[in-house]
């Protein structure tokens, strides 16, 4: 079942995808074997020709049908990266940021305010897999559309709310080294790697960002989207800084994460209490979009239903509730400090009085 279709609100940006082609992407890359397809208007992949989904079995060989859908997912990357810079506009920022001229580095992407004249960012952490920034999903993106695959829909609705945003790149850990045996790919496959310093882990390269990106940014309000691992990674940064993520981080989406509250958190019940307050998990169920989800882990955070039982549906199905959820919480933040406020006011009075 494919979950609801997107608010023309934040699906504006698939207007400008006719100057952005795909197919010039495929076309100008050294791919043995051209892929004739492209991104229609609505975001889906296409066959040029023949207006088909892709197609996985292209031949008789699975290997060589394999080998093609590495390409295609590949030059995705390229593509994704390239919507990010000229459709939402962010900023390539490489890491780590004292790096050599000729050491290998990683990247994010920050929206322009992100570091300065901020109110509100929001920091979006992707699962673990072969997928890049900018990327919930890549198996989405190819057979349903860039729409529901991507981290686009949620950028731009963020930059919509006059939030900022920072797009971590987390499953960008290493290079890998061509040998001379081995045969062009465009997907490098070889044994012989070097890791990205500070980047050679989804954690390491979370906690990297935190300390030179989103620890300094002005923001008052921060607030994380976490799809699967990315859960887990966010739950280590929590335990790796937690006075400076309990000051900054207001509320955290948790989508179909893989975090274990009570394994991570050591028995350290002061998290776990900021866990259950600042934190919401949605995950895959049959049960309509918001609806409460047993949990068994009673330190654990509040569980929703996506609305969807597929997991690479997940983030799309659950984009609206999400935002409302982080536009909830930030009034509740907001509020708690004006209710603080009267009280010491009033105490200082007493004590003139006195």
């Amino acid at each position: 079942m494919k979950p609801l279709p997107l608010l023309s609100s934040s699906m504006n940006w698939l207007k400008m995808l006719e100057d952005l082609s795909f197919r010039k992407l495929i076309y100008g890359s050294k791919c043995p074997e051209k892929l004739n397809y492209d991104f229609n208007k609505n975001g889906e992949l296409r066959h040029v020709d023949t207006n088909e989904p892709f197609n996985f079995n292209y031949n008789n060989s699975l290997d060589s049908n394999h080998k093609r859908y590495e390409a295609l997912g590949h030059l995705i990357i390229e593509y994704v990266y390239e919507l990010l810079e000229q459709v939402c506009k962010l900023q390539k920022i490489y890491i780590p940021i004292d790096g050599a001229d000729n050491e290998p580095k990683s990247f994010i992407f920050l929206s322009e305010n992100a570091l300065r004249n901020c109110p509100t960012l929001v920091v979006l952490l992707q699962d673990r897999g072969v997928f890049r920034a900018g990327q919930w999903c890549q198996k989405a993106i190819i057979h349903e559309g860039l729409q529901y695959g991507t981290q686009i829909p949620f950028i731009t609705m963020a930059l919509q709310c006059s939030w900022e945003v920072i797009v971590l790149n987390p499953n960008d850990n290493y290079i890998a080294l061509k040998t001379e045996k081995e045969e062009f790919s465009c997907v490098l496959k070889s044994p012989h790697v070097i890791p990205k310093r500070y980047n050679s882990s989804p954690e390491e390269h979370t906690t990297y960002v935190w300390d030179h990106f989103i620890s300094k940014s002005t923001a008052g309000n921060v607030a994380f989207i976490a799809h699967g691992y990315g859960g887990l990674v966010f739950i280590n940064l929590l335990m790796q800084r937690t006075v400076e993520v309990m000051n900054k981080v207001y509320a955290v989406a948790l989508v179909d994460s893989t975090h274990n509250t009570v394994h991570q958190t050591q028995g350290n019940f002061q998290i776990r209490e900021w866990i259950q307050k600042h934190c919401r998990k949605w995950v895959s169920n049959n049960k309509p979009l918001d609806k409460a989800v047993g949990n068994s882990m009673k330190m654990d955070c509040p569980t929703v239903s996506t609305g969807t039982e597929k997991h690479s549906f997940a983030p799309s199905s659950s984009l609206h509730s999400i935002f409302k959820y982080l536009k909830n919480e930030m009034k509740v933040s907001t509020k708690s400090h004006f209710v603080r406020s009267p009280i010491a006011t009033r105490s200082r009075k007493v004590m003139k009085k006195t």
